[in-house]
């Protein structure tokens, strides 16, 4: 882990989900689900239709504010890891990457860890925001990601 002005710039939160590993990964890995889960409050919609299925995939997500964000999938494995980078819609990812890694224990049961990496973050501008992402911000996300996942437990 790298520092920047004590700082740490690559963040992690994790828990185990009393859940069956698929249905937590679904949740993550089909986009129009992410604004269930998202513990930033950052996340409006996003059109249906974009279940990421491979490394290369983007998909579209529209911001609360009303921004677009392309997210460009750098990392996967079906049912085990997905990661991508954001960018403004058209443009190039500005460095930084969420990740989220699921080892399941048992058939009912996954250990997810959800990580925020800025190490290579370029973009001025996204510093401050990219500071103030700490490992209880990821924390709300897989906790509210562990509540829908264990509502729809079978």
């Amino acid at each position: 882990m790298t520092e920047d002005n004590d700082i740490a710039t690559v963040v992690s939160a994790g828990r185990v989900i009393v859940a069956r590993p698929e249905v937590v990964f679904e949740l993550i890995a089909d986009p129009t689900q992410q604004p269930r889960w998202d513990g930033n409050d950052n996340l409006a919609q996003a059109a249906p239709g974009q279940r990421v299925q491979a490394v290369g995939d983007v998909f579209t997500m529209t911001l609360n504010n009303g921004k677009i964000r392309d997210n460009h999938v750098v990392e996967y494995e079906e049912g085990r890891l997905i990661a991508w980078r954001p960018s403004p819609q058209g443009g190039r990812p500005p460095g930084h990457l969420w990740r989220w890694e699921l080892d399941p224990v048992d058939e009912n049961h996954v250990r997810v860890t959800h990580t925020y990496d800025w190490t290579e973050l370029t973009d001025e501008s996204r510093l401050e925001r990219a500071r103030a992402t700490t490992s209880d911000k990821l924390a709300a996300s897989v906790d509210r990601l562990a509540e829908l996942a264990e509502a729809t437990r079978s």
